[in-house]
């Protein structure tokens, strides 16, 4: 494959050559000679740059599906996110990995072969922490983990397979299944130790601990959906006709949608004291002035400047003007 340059190389390599530190003849001289390239059969890259990007943006969803899952489980700070996507030998991998570690082995029908997912104990035990009531501390324990702790794990990792087959619905239609809990990489002989698959490291931070959640997955596992991996089939993919039967639904149930509108008159502040001395006919003085238009309140957000007023004998608002700013600044 030919090694294409960037805008910045381009100008940099022209700018060697106007002022001679570079000689034209000399680069054609050894553009004709022969190339020797070195070559590792053992590290066999078996996926293009391409397909190693789509597996990256489907595994940028995948971690954002899990930060969402994992917050709501734990009710504490999660962040997950993509650090790196590469193709490895299998071996290389199994030498990477901790010799205690959390090692969950899904089966992803209806593809062959079998994905590993390789969670840091710092990780592992910061989750059992947190399911077991506490702040989510990491304590790691050399002596492994105990029968319930691998019960209460395999738990929670079997309810991430539905974020899993989400994530991977753009390429391909997964039914992912948790088969075995493992916590030695030795055990693990799945496949060649030469073979080719793509490790993606996920960084995870969850409440104070933080740590590294690996996701192996097998070239033979992939093979079948390769093509759909490529940035032409992402391209047929996003450029499909719009399905209005399910446009015109949406649209209905949107309009149906109920929401909670109020206008709030004035707010003010007093102590207790002055709560347990009021009386009737006594009068709170609000800080709204009488002269300033009224914010109307959709779902808590503060969305139009309104003047009070009468319609048909009813209490009503007129919208003034839209407030703009809020989360609307943030998007």
């Amino acid at each position: 494959m030919e090694e294409i340059l960037s805008q910045n190389e381009i100008d940099a390599l022209l700018s060697a050559i106007s002022s001679g530190e570079m000689n034209a003849e000399e680069l054609k001289k050894e553009e004709q000679e022969k190339r020797i390239r070195t070559y590792d059969f053992k590290r066999a890259l078996r996926f293009s740059k391409d397909q190693i990007r789509s597996i990256s943006r489907i595994h940028e969803n995948y971690a954002r599906l899990l930060t969402t899952f994992f917050s709501t489980q734990f009710r504490s700070f999660v962040n997950i996110s993509v650090t790196s996507v590469d193709q490895i030998p299998f071996e290389e991998f199994i030498r990477s990995v901790p010799k205690l570690t959390v090692l969950n082995i899904y089966s992803v029908e209806p593809l062959d072969g079998r994905l590993i997912m390789e969670i840091n104990p710092n990780i592992a035990y910061a989750i059992l922490d947190r399911i077991l009531g506490g702040k989510g501390n990491s304590t790691y324990k050399n002596e492994g983990l105990t029968e319930i702790e691998k019960i209460l794990l395999r738990q929670i990792f079997e309810k991430t397979t539905d974020s899993l087959t989400e994530a991977w619905s753009s390429v391909a239609e997964i039914n992912p299944s948790l088969e075995s809990f493992e916590e030695n990489p030795q055990f693990l002989q799945m496949i060649s130790p030469n073979e080719t698959v793509v490790v993606v490291s996920l960084t995870t931070v969850i409440g104070e601990a933080s740590g590294m959640i690996n996701i192996c997955i097998p070239y033979i596992l992939l093979e079948p959906i390769i093509p759909k991996l490529s940035a032409h089939y992402w391209m047929q993919s996003s450029n499909k006709e719009r399905d209005y039967e399910s446009y015109h639904k949406l649209i209905k149930h949107v309009q149906q949608a109920e929401i909670d509108v109020k206008s709030i008159l004035g707010e003010t502040t007093i102590s207790i004291q002055e709560f347990l001395k009021l009386d009737k006919q006594d009068i709170i003085a609000l800080d709204q002035p009488i002269d300033h238009p009224l914010a109307l309140v959709i779902n808590d957000e503060p969305k139009f400047s309104v003047q009070p007023g009468k319609y048909k004998n009813k209490m009503s608002v007129q919208v003034l003007e839209e407030i703009k700013g809020g989360n609307e600044d943030n998007e």
